[in-house]
């Protein structure tokens, strides 16, 4: 084999590759993209978590994004978060769980291999300030106004 044929072959892997790479972002799922995007607003300290934080970010307007846990047992807690979202015109993400809520707001303690080991509970979760625009936030945006635009 020559050098021209082996350097040929190294590039076609090379584009392979990034084609690949390039066909898991499209695939981007809802999930991941509000982990990403709640990361980014706890970066730019933009994230608040837990009733008494968020309550106050939604009472103040300041609110953009609003996810809370399907498996909050207080129903009043619920309509409260609800009611402060629908009076700001805030959209709600409903999570399945809120240990993994909790996990995604940074409320988790990790392990070397950067797996949570242990994640503390939080039902609900407000995003003020959504730091750097990212692909993630368009996805997530995007499935925001296909929410809006069915109801």
């Amino acid at each position: 084999m020559s050098a021209a044929e082996e350097v040929a072959e190294e590039v076609a892997e090379i584009i392979a590759e990034e084609v690949e790479a390039v066909e898991e972002e499209v695939e981007m799922s809802v999930l991941d993209a509000l982990k990403e995007v709640l990361k980014k607003a706890l970066i730019h300290d933009g994230l608040k978590k837990g009733l008494h934080e968020c309550a106050k970010a939604l009472d103040r307007r300041s609110a953009r994004l609003c996810c809370l846990a399907k498996d909050c047992e207080n129903e009043e807690y619920k309509k409260l978060i609800r009611a402060l979202c629908a009076e700001g015109e805030v959209s709600v993400i409903m999570v399945d769980a809120g240990k993994d809520l909790g996990a995604w707001c940074g409320l988790a303690k990790l392990d070397e291999e950067g797996n949570v080991k242990k994640a503390v509970r939080t039902s609900c979760a407000v995003i003020t300030d959504f730091g750097e625009e990212t692909r993630a936030l368009t996805v997530l945006l995007d499935y925001l106004q296909k929410q809006a635009d069915e109801e």
